[in-house]
């Protein structure tokens, strides 16, 4: 997948595409449905595949520090577009100047002018421009006048409802990571960095943990998890602590990981937790040896959790070199 920030990256690129575009957040079942669509019309008129989102996250535009942390970075979105087999990612920078341009302006610099657009598969709620008057009916308008097609497809229900970024947020806030699986199509996932965290696993409590830098990070409800360690790509059975660790006094919030029968040092490497089941609330213990023995609970049900077909790790598939 080639992923561009600027237009202008992409003139040599691309000389007809079909094009989906959204914030993409999570790239749930509803988002893959949409690029799946989008790859296939593109495959069968001889186009190119593209994506258009934004960064930052309009929310993050329009209501500044009351904006809701999202399920996924940048980053994360990129390379779970590139998994969905898509040719191009064009990640636009979003601003107030951008928002304003009308429907129109919007698709004629963007879509046709920057990527010579000739289908566009929207979403059934989608809506773009000032004032969000660009839904499918305008859409479908300036097509017919300025020649390109364009599809909605339908919500994505599952589970009764219609499939949305915020419903799989409100699951993960509330703690319920199981139930957003079948939504996402994945466990959710974090990612940061292993740091120096206050040196108690191991040396006080006899259960090493890997604790994570999580800047702005969206995280479950504080507890604890069976989860999936992902070291360089490799699912490792662990359980997690979201939280502040009361029996010791501590404050603000933190998330590290016990790797089950894992011994190296992995200080400054990336580590990605797929949160599978919430085991526990978080709890202030009376002493170290009652804590010891929880953990040593959690660790069991955490092994018997993993071990269940239903919680096999995420598969990264390897992608269609024909899609590259």
């Amino acid at each position: 997948m080639i992923a561009a920030r600027r237009i202008e990256e992409l003139h040599e690129t691309i000389s007809g595409s079909c094009v989906t575009i959204g914030n993409f957040d999570g790239v749930h079942v509803g988002h893959q449905r949409l690029i799946e669509r989008t790859c296939a019309k593109a495959k069968a008129r001889g186009l190119i595949s593209v994506v258009v989102t934004f960064d930052p996250h309009p929310q993050t535009v329009f209501l500044g520090p009351k904006a809701p942390l999202f399920l996924t970075t940048t980053a994360q979105r990129l390379r779970l577009l590139d998994e969905q087999g898509i040719n191009v990612a064009l990640v636009l920078e979003f601003s107030r100047q951008m928002a304003a341009l009308e429907p129109e302006d919007f698709v004629r610099r963007y879509l046709l002018d920057g990527l010579a657009m000739r289908e566009l598969v929207v979403g059934y709620d989608y809506a773009m421009g000032k004032g969000r008057k660009g839904d499918y009916e305008l859409l479908k308008q300036i097509g017919g006048e300025l020649g390109f097609g364009v599809e909605r497809l339908d919500p994505v229900i599952v589970g009764g409802a219609v499939v949305s970024s915020t419903r799989i947020r409100d699951l993960v806030i509330s703690g319920n990571v199981w139930d957003a699986r079948p939504l996402l199509g994945r466990f959710f996932e974090v990612q940061g960095t292993v740091i120096d965290g206050k040196k108690r696993g191991a040396a006080l409590l006899g259960y090493p943990t890997a604790n994570l830098s999580l800047g702005g990070t969206l995280l479950p409800r504080p507890g604890v998890y069976a989860v999936w360690a992902v070291l360089d790509g490799q699912p490792l059975p662990a359980v997690a602590n979201v939280g502040v660790n009361p029996t010791f006094g501590d404050t603000g919030l933190t998330l590290e990981a016990h790797i089950m029968d894992f011994r190296r040092s992995i200080y400054g490497q990336t580590l990605a937790v797929q949160f599978v089941q919430r085991l526990r609330s978080e709890r202030k213990f009376a002493s170290v040896d009652e804590l010891k023995a929880r953990i040593g609970e959690d660790v069991r049900l955490g092994r018997m959790i993993l071990a269940s077909p239903d919680a096999l790790p995420q598969q990264r598939p390897q992608g269609d070199p024909e899609d590259d």
